[in-house]
């Protein structure tokens, strides 16, 4: 199983795969979609997804979605477990938007 990438991440292989060569036009709109979108660095977006990592309700995959979507209210984090079979409580909610408030 492949581990998920950031968008931060996306952008930076595709900054530095643009710089070696033309990228194809769906490289290039991929390029223009991730630096348009990733809000964070990459350091940055590993730190957060790192500390997202800790939390024992919050697998790859997640850290990830929240690191790209960076929520700022409750509804967007409930938005992002709505899939997941895990209702979380205002507690976890709470600490979910504090790590992310911590790094944007």
């Amino acid at each position: 199983m492949t581990e998920p990438v950031p968008l931060a991440r996306v952008k930076e292989l595709l900054v530095e795969e643009a710089a070696r060569r033309t990228l194809p036009r769906e490289a290039s709109l991929a390029q223009q979609h991730a630096e348009l979108f990733a809000r964070l660095s990459g350091e940055a977006t590993e730190k957060l997804v790192a500390e997202l990592r800790t939390l024992p309700f919050v697998d790859a995959g997640l850290a990830v979605k929240i690191a790209d979507v960076l929520p700022q209210y409750p509804e967007e984090i409930r938005l992002l477990f709505s899939k997941e079979r895990l209702a979380l409580d205002e507690a976890q909610v709470t600490r979910l938007l504090e790590i992310v408030a911590q790094h944007r």
